[in-house]
């Protein structure tokens, strides 16, 4: 039996599941298959796909899409192949992006590669089941007390319309203790107290997770939707393929190839940096190609190559930084200004035959202009195959303290006497702050409410509480990037700036390519200083000359 209904912390503030947790579970549990269906969103689905496939559990990849008018109409879609993921980040991507998104607008649409399953008795009653759709829908069954009568209605509808049937079983939280903790987070996503929390806005105290025992004892009585469920599970097989580079294509001239346009421009640049020309450089710049060309890294110095050569003929300050100075190609393309013969920097420090990961190049920019070039990399690579990626922002120890005191109904001016003495450190720390530090002695957490307080923000720690933008990641894919990655608008949606869902660190595990184009003040400092100083000149002169060049 398998869970094919969890929902994870990294869902923002729903479920509460940790994904090590969840594997940990199945594993125990003797699943040979685990799903995480988070609501609208695949913020951790690349990382559960990754810890799952590291501990030889087949993952099955999912969410749940609910309809933003409606919330009582909502369906749960899984990838049975990665056509059926990259539909599935489609899908999501219009879930957050379309103002006038409509749940059933997407039943008009085929679904061959995705299994659906709801327990929306009205969606059913929407949508128009064609035969091509009836494969691949399921009715929802869920046994839980509260949902008896409901179910019921589901199952009847279901038998009478000839549709399948499967048994699941939401699973929000960890254990049964833990819906304090569903409580808790539910009452700071909606910004209120538990005592004026809705019964409509909390899941029931059933939905956490349970074994195959517990879910067989359940289903005794019907079969056909337990048979279901593995046979479902049996078939979602997405392979997102750990450890493939998954490289953007540079646009070429007519009659190249990667690696021949690298090889000319590299040279070309060290017939600029070297005069004369010595046999040392020539053999290490081969020899660095050659390393290049095998890792299969071309194109990523070429679209960097690219970056800098838009820089410079746009006179904006830019300068590279990083491993990427021990490179001699790094030297002659002009992404440094540091000579690695001279210096004797070893190549094997920024790239190296027994590296997975490919290399990371550093470029500052003039804060004033970054995002010139930004916008140049987006219309050069298409909008639909660039974006810039989030970055997860989780609870540290005051904020968690903060959050779940006022949840408790706590006044801010009490909230602020306890929290000025907790230390900037972790949240899971907050049970020992008076053991670890210092500043914290006085602070007595063993009478309740407080200690039930700090318990829960204790649990906090590493739980994502919004999405925020990197500070210099961009990704640039192959394909339209929503046939990898799921996008949202970034926290504030009025300034239009459209964010990937997961953060950096599940996309370069997925193999996508990220460039960092960092904003730097004192390249523009350098610019002004170096414009005073030439329109001085020229004032004082009568000339049109720059004195002080930007290159």
């Amino acid at each position: 039996m398998i869970t094919l209904h969890a929902h994870s912390n990294y869902s923002l503030l729903e479920g509460t599941i940790p994904i090590e947790e969840l594997i940990s579970f199945a594993k125990k549990d003797g699943n040979r298959f685990v799903a995480l269906t988070d609501t609208n969103a695949m913020y951790g689905l690349i990382q559960f796909a990754k810890l799952a496939h590291d501990e030889n559990i087949k993952p099955i990849l999912g969410a749940l899409i609910d309809d933003p008018e409606d919330k009582n109409l909502s369906a749960i879609f899984l990838a049975k192949n990665n056509i059926g993921y990259s539909h599935l980040c489609k899908l999501i991507t219009t879930r957050k992006l379309k103002d006038d998104f409509r749940l059933a607008d997407l039943f008009k649409e085929p679904l061959d590669n995705l299994f659906v399953i709801t327990s929306s008795l009205e969606l059913l009653k929407q949508i128009k089941i064609t035969p091509a759709l009836r494969e691949n829908l399921f009715a929802e069954l869920i046994i839980t007390e509260k949902q008896k009568r409901k179910t019921r209605e589901l199952y009847d509808f279901a038998k009478t319309n000839n549709l399948q049937i499967v048994a699941t079983h939401p699973a929000y939280f960890l254990r049964k203790e833990d819906f304090l903790l569903h409580k808790t987070v539910t009452a700071i996503r909606l910004n209120t107290t538990l005592e004026n929390l809705n019964e409509k806005d909390l899941v029931d105290e059933e939905y956490y997770l349970k074994t195959s025992d517990e879910l067989k004892q359940n289903w005794r009585a019907l079969p056909e939707a337990l048979w279901n469920a593995e046979r479902i599970a049996q078939n979602c097989n997405v392979d997102l393929e750990f450890g493939k580079h998954k490289f953007p294509i540079f646009p070429l001239p007519p009659g190249e190839t990667a690696f021949s346009f690298l090889w000319k421009i590299t040279f070309r640049g060290l017939e600029e940096r070297y005069k004369p020309i010595t046999e040392q450089a020539v053999k290490r710049l081969q020899y660095e190609l050659e390393v290049i060309d095998e890792m299969g890294f071309c194109d990523y110095f070429l679209i960097v190559w690219d970056i800098i050569r838009e820089a410079k003929t746009r006179g904006v300050m830019h300068i590279g930084r990083g491993s990427a100075a021990n490179s001699l190609v790094s030297y002659c393309l002009g992404f440094t200004e540091v000579d690695p013969i001279k210096h004797n920097f070893y190549f094997e420090r920024f790239l190296n035959r027994g590296r997975l990961s490919p290399p990371d190049v550093d470029l500052d920019f003039s804060w004033k202009e970054r995002d010139e070039i930004i916008k140049y990399v987006f219309d050069k690579y298409g909008y639909n195959h660039v974006a810039m990626i989030s970055t997860t922002v989780t609870f540290r120890a005051r904020s968690a303290f903060r959050e779940v005191a006022k949840v408790f109904g706590i006044s801010q001016n009490e909230i602020s006497t306890y929290s000025k003495f907790i230390p900037w450190t972790s949240a899971k720390n907050l049970d020992k702050l008076s053991e670890k530090f210092p500043e914290a002695k006085s602070l007595e957490f063993n009478n309740e409410p407080w200690k039930t307080i700090v318990k829960i923000a204790a649990q906090l720690s590493r739980y994502p509480r919004h999405l925020s933008i990197h500070p210099s990641g961009i990704v640039i894919t192959k394909e339209p990037i929503t046939n990898y990655l799921a996008l949202e608008f970034a926290k504030n949606k009025g300034l239009g700036l459209i964010i990937t869902q997961p953060d950096m660190y599940p996309i370069e595990d997925y193999g996508l390519i990220k460039i960092d184009l960092l904003s730097q003040r004192s390249l523009g400092v350098f610019k002004d200083a170096m414009n005073i100083i030439n329109n001085s000149y020229n004032s004082s002169s009568n000339k049109s000359t720059n004195i002080i060049s930007f290159e």
